[in-house]
């Protein structure tokens, strides 16, 4: 049972010493556990949309630009996201998805027709980024493409041709036409989404239509030789359930994953600023935040009635802040900052994909540049890495290892809604060569927290750790001061035989290696 504190004022106001006390935690860390759940790398996924500056100016400039680039592409950022190992790439939208039309996107781009992007803005859209230059840009990266299909306004002749340019090496019309573009081979793509966010923007359907448009849709998603489709159909926005109910008695034979969408926001009508905020915000956002693991427990719950032999992964394939626009920036591109609230947010929620990886077979974070929580801001020649990357750095170990069973009980506080937020939260994993990373979230703004961790053997480890941090919750990178945050060389633990005492610092994020 966890011990809940009410939290208010007088909690934030005790005094500066009592502050200080670290908040003692026992921790248990089976490490000699074996043949656990592996995480799958794919839960570090990112989301590329035809949205504001994520494309242009994020990621594409062109082989003419002046900045820096290969083959068109950023250098900079293209190096940023290599430290990431990038796994999988979504792409175009969104809700751009379903008003995309891939024809409009291939040949000399001189000659591709130009769209008015009516979901993000009302920009024009050239066309200059399309299906040729986000394959090669996921090859550059090394990462697996996810392609999401045009359900709200496309047919599934134009679906299915898509597939076809993509992935056929046959004497085929579509082949053909993907060889006359200068792309003799095909591409591996692994990923087809059939839709999104089909209940709003992407067709405002019921799950019973969509159900059905997805069985038509995913018929003529057609394999061929050399490349096999996974599969995702449409999933929920948040905790709607009856539509996760509905698809998958409707249509899960017929789908490898099921999508779901959720972010961390306060009101839909006023999200508040991505810097300006108080110690009752900071704790909002994590408990909000927080949530989607009791959502993705409801998911996982229906789709055990449906299948018990968890063949269908649950794809997390939008998640993350969203805040108001920064100031004095184009209304509808979404551009916001990202401070150590975000960082928190990203560790909180990476911690809790992993406890449910025996059904969450992908996240992507919204999104990769210049929009919502990304990776990166971007302005002219000039790239900043924001808090949130560092996390994903920090969490590369985690990319492919064995989830390790770890028990402990923590403190909370009850934000503005009255909900628990957890004051620890932590993951722990191990890599084929089994080295062990135990990552810690200390959300509390007051107190470290000590923490005891118990191992299974009687080993002295060797330690060594990072730590994520700053001296104000809202402070942020910036152009003119891009290191801010950042992690820094973490030495605050001590290590025993069969045990090891880790003293978190108050709103930090922790992450140990233990060879």
């Amino acid at each position: 049972m966890k011990k809940i504190y009410i939290f208010a004022a007088a909690l934030l106001a005790t005094a500066s010493v009592a502050a200080q006390e670290p908040r003692e935690v026992q921790m248990t860390l089976h490490n000699a556990s074996s043949g656990g759940d592996v995480i799958p790398r794919e839960i570090y996924g990112q989301f590329a949309e035809h949205l504001g500056r994520c494309i242009y100016g994020g990621i594409w400039v062109g082989e003419d630009s002046e900045i820096p680039n290969e083959q068109g592409y950023r250098v900079d950022v293209l190096e940023a996201l290599r430290a990431l190992k990038v796994p999988v790439l979504r792409w175009p939208g969104g809700c751009f998805a379903d008003e995309y039309h891939w024809m409009d996107g291939i040949g000399p781009r001189e000659k591709r027709p130009k769209m008015i992007n009516t979901h993000w803005g009302g920009t024009v859209e050239d066309n200059s980024f399309g299906t040729h230059e986000f394959l090669n840009f996921c090859e550059l990266l090394g990462c697996e493409p996810y392609v999401n299909g045009n359900v709200g306004s496309g047919s599934v002749e134009e679906l299915s041709k898509w597939i076809e340019y993509m992935t056929s090496d046959a004497d085929s019309p579509m082949a053909n036409l993907r060889r006359e573009n200068g792309r003799d081979k095909p591409w591996k793509v692994k990923y087809i989404g059939v839709g999104n966010e089909s209940w709003g923007c992407g067709g405002n359907m019921y799950p019973e239509y969509y159900s059905d448009l997805y069985r038509r849709y995913a018929t003529y998603c057609r394999e061929y030789p050399g490349n096999r489709l996974y599969k995702i159909a449409c999933g929920a926005n948040g905790a709607d359930y009856n539509w996760t109910e509905v698809v998958m008695k409707r249509a899960g034979g017929m789908m490898n994953g099921l999508s779901l969408h959720y972010y961390t926001v306060y009101d839909w009508g006023r999200k508040g600023s991505a810097t300006q905020f108080d110690d009752e915000d900071w704790y909002a956002a994590v408990g909000r935040c927080a949530q989607i693991g009791n959502i993705i427990k409801g998911h996982c719950d229906i789709m055990d009635r449906y299948d018990p032999a968890r063949r269908i992964g649950l794809i997390v394939d939008e998640w993350g802040t969203w805040w108001d626009e920064e100031p004095g920036t184009v209304r509808g591109h979404l551009y916001q900052q990202n401070t150590l609230r975000d960082a928190m947010v990203a560790a909180v929620s990476l911690n809790i994909f992993h406890k449910y990886v025996y059904r969450v077979k992908m996240a992507n974070i919204a999104q990769m540049v210049n929009v919502l929580q990304s990776m990166i801001l971007t302005r002219d020649d000039e790239m900043v890495l924001t808090p949130t990357y560092h996390v994903f750095r920090m969490y590369v170990p985690h990319q492919g290892a064995e989830v390790l069973p770890l028990y402990f009980k923590t403190e909370s506080v009850r934000d503005r809604y009255n909900e628990p937020v957890d004051l620890l939260t932590a993951t722990a994993s191990r890599a084929e060569d089994g080295t062990i990373t135990l990552s810690m979230a200390n959300v509390d703004l007051e107190r470290p927290c000590r923490v005891t961790v118990a191992l299974d053997d009687d080993r002295r480890y060797d330690v060594s750790g990072e730590v994520l941090t700053a001296e104000n919750i809202n402070d942020h990178n910036t152009f003119e001061n891009p290191d801010c945050v950042h992690p820094v060389d973490f030495d605050g633990f001590e290590a025993a035989r069969g045990s090891i005492t880790v003293t978190v610092p108050a709103k930090s994020i922790v992450s140990l290696t233990l060879k």
